[in-house]
Formats: structure tokens, sequence, C-alpha cells
């Protein structure tokens, strides 16, 4: 199985696409997604962004209208590396802030050399959650929910501080390199596509 990320109004192309690929496919709605099933025996569910769930008619039209961003949401990007955040407003970025972080990597030393080395890196990765942390406490009150994405861990560290408890973590989990402003800017059109599940016979 693999995952694509279609942007909402491509899915229509997306779909005649896949019908081309695998012959005639029928299109149905199932578990909240639109679903479809070809003549060859491959398959795909395509689900909404921001973890919503899909009801309407088994047209991959009818999936454009519920596509739409919330009101206020966020996108929260965490890497010992660095962290990239922003504040959306629809689909217009309202705030954000990308800092980068110097972590070092492992080392091949062994004893007390390496009991030291792995205080300093643990202690560079806690001084940039904590700055992440700052950041997204200023920049994300009252958001309607947040896609996160980087490395699981560093994000869970993250969304510790007291001051994050109330942010609402929907999919999809995002797969990022060390964030930058090329890499949070891709991360918010993802943020808001469909997700493909694709079958292959």
């Amino acid at each position: 199985m693999s995952e694509v990320l279609v942007p909402p109004t491509r899915l229509p192309r997306w779909v005649d696409n896949f019908t081309g690929r695998h012959g005639q496919t029928a299109l149905t709605v199932e578990g909240g997604a639109l679903t479809g099933s070809a003549e060859d025996g491959s398959t795909f569910a395509a689900a909404l962004p921001f973890g919503r769930t899909y009801d309407g008619s088994p047209r991959a039209e009818g999936v454009i209208g519920e596509c739409a961003p919330p009101d206020r949401w966020g996108v929260l990007l965490v890497r010992k590396g660095g962290f990239a955040i922003a504040r959306l407003h629809g689909g217009v970025l309202a705030e954000s802030k990308v800092g980068q972080r110097h972590v070092q990597g492992r080392t091949k030393a062994g004893g007390q050399s390496q009991q030291r080395f792995a205080r300093r890196r643990d202690n560079q990765a806690r001084t940039a959650y904590e700055a992440a942390a700052e950041h997204a406490a200023r920049i994300l009150p009252r958001v309607q929910c947040l896609v996160t994405g980087g490395d699981h861990s560093a994000v869970e560290a993250v969304l510790t501080d007291r001051r994050l408890s109330g942010l609402v973590v929907v999919p999809p989990f995002l797969t990022v390199p060390d964030p930058r402003r090329s890499v949070l800017d891709q991360a918010v059109l993802d943020a808001g596509a469909v997700r493909v599940d694709v079958v292959n016979a």
C-alpha cells in the first residue's frame, strides 16, 4: 500500500487517471472516506484533511467542498535540528516562526566520554524543544486544530508544555526533514491535501 497526497481540486483528475490505469472503477463511501475498486482489483481510499470524515456522494467532485481549511488552524513541525510553526486563517498565513537549533550528532566514543556527550546532546535537544514550545504558545492560541510533523518524540516533547494542552491535534502526521521556510510552506499544502491510500493489484 502506498499513500499519495492530492490537492482537493485535483482529485477528480486523479480518479480519472486511476481508472485509466486500472479499468472501470466503482466509487463508494466507506469508513468516512471515498473509496474506489477497479476492474483489476486495485483499490484506493481517499480521506479528507484535518481529521474530517466524508459522508457525501460517491463522486470525487463531492469531496472538494468538504476540504476547505478551518477558520483558524496551525502547523507544528519539530525535529532535533529545528522547528517551524504557522497559524493560518483559512488558506492565508497569519503568523509563522522558523528556528534552527544545533544538536550534536551521535558519537562512536565509549565510556564516560559517550555519557557526557549524550547528556550534552539531550540538554541541547531540551533547549530546542523549550524554544519551540515558547513560540508555539505565542503563535497558536485558540486555533481550532493543529497538524503536526517531523519527529514523533520531538513533537510529543513540545506538546507536553502545559500552555499547549488545549490544542487539538488532527491527522495527518507529516514526515518532513529539518524544518526550513520551504519545508513549512510545503507542509501547509500537504496538511490540506486529500490522503489517498492506494493498493495496486
